[in-house]
């Protein structure tokens, strides 16, 4: 029998354990829509469940809102097949109530800060106050932010609470469908704010550090099980997996905190 690599054992029996009780035991495929917020830590975790089940996990990106042609509420109103659904939580709830996601099946899987980023070499702006985010962000030419939820509390509640919102609108700007990190590295933009987890997988930039208490804004990310789902089963035991203490190291490395069971 092959042995486990040790840096992999506590997920392996883990997995093996969530498994065990949720009674998965049939190779399926799980079709999986994600936001941005989880994906690093999901793409870690993904090939030990697959390995523990004999399940193959197939996944669609896409931000939690919106209204680009990969959003996850567009992907199902055109009818795309889902199983699992990982999102923003209000986003999620916003799905059950149209009836797109199984009432009762959300677990909340991890809290996620917004953080500010600059290209890589670029000098690191004081964001330890607010009064300085404040400073940084006027003295700042260009600002991007996402269109998903980080980027809906920074223009429509932070720049308000720091009385900057006319200041902003000729250098702000929403970013859809891409990761903000990507137009701060391609220098498009001086400061780019989104979750810490969807900034640290981004080469080209530095990370200068989560928002003031504050300012700062926790983004739950949740997980559902799609009504049109034809794995409940097996999506149910991912979904277990994710929330278990086995998938927790991940989740931290990726820069969230995981809510657990």
């Amino acid at each position: 029998m092959t042995s486990i690599p040790a840096k992999f054992r506590g997920v392996a029996f883990g997995l093996l354990g969530v498994l065990w009780f949720t009674g998965a035991s049939y190779a399926a495929e799980v079709r999986v829509m994600i936001s941005g917020g989880l994906t690093a830590a999901f793409q870690a975790l993904v090939p030990e469940f697959e390995k523990a089940t004999g399940n193959k996990v197939l996944t669609a990106y896409g931000p939690s809102m919106g209204t680009t042609t990969n959003a996850i509420p567009v992907r199902l109103e055109r009818g795309e097949p889902a199983d699992v659904l990982i999102m923003v939580g209000y986003a999620l709830t916003d799905l059950v109530s149209k009836g797109k996601v199984v009432a009762g099946s959300q677990i909340d899987l991890t809290r996620s800060p917004i953080g500010v980023a600059v290209k890589s070499g670029a000098p690191k702006p004081d964001i330890s106050s607010v009064d300085a985010v404040k400073q940084a962000l006027l003295a700042a030419k260009t600002i991007a932010y996402s269109d998903s939820a980080s980027g809906v509390y920074v223009s429509t509640e932070m720049f308000d609470k720091l009385g900057i919102t006319e200041a902003m609108k000729d250098k702000a700007r929403k970013i859809p469908a891409t990761p903000v990190g990507e137009i701060v590295a391609h220098g498009e933009a001086e400061l780019g704010f989104q979750q810490i987890s969807e900034l640290k997988p981004v080469k080209g930039i530095d990370i200068v550090g989560p928002l003031p208490k504050e300012l700062q804004q926790i983004t739950i990310f949740s997980a559902g099980i799609a009504t049109v789902s034809k794995e409940q089963e097996a999506g149910r035991a991912l979904i277990k997996f994710l929330a278990s203490p086995a998938a927790r190291d991940a989740i931290i490395a990726s820069g969230m905190e995981p809510i657990g069971p």
